[in-house]
């Protein structure tokens, strides 16, 4: 599989920033709540993040 990493950080950068671009306050109130969620919290949604993104690249 040939992986053409400069792409692959475009879209991840272009992704990473809609939500600041179209949502700014939205944006704002969700790292807020974000950033008071417990450590365990957080490991976990990362985890389910990582998973369902290896299950994707698996896939395709």
């Amino acid at each position: 599989m040939d992986i053409d990493w400069l792409k692959l950080i475009a879209l991840f950068l272009i992704l990473e920033g809609i939500g600041p671009f179209l949502f700014p306050n939205k944006w704002k109130r969700y790292l807020i709540q974000m950033a008071t969620l417990p450590a365990n919290q957080l490991r976990v949604i990362g985890g389910g993040l990582l998973l369902v993104g290896t299950i994707i690249l698996w896939l395709n």
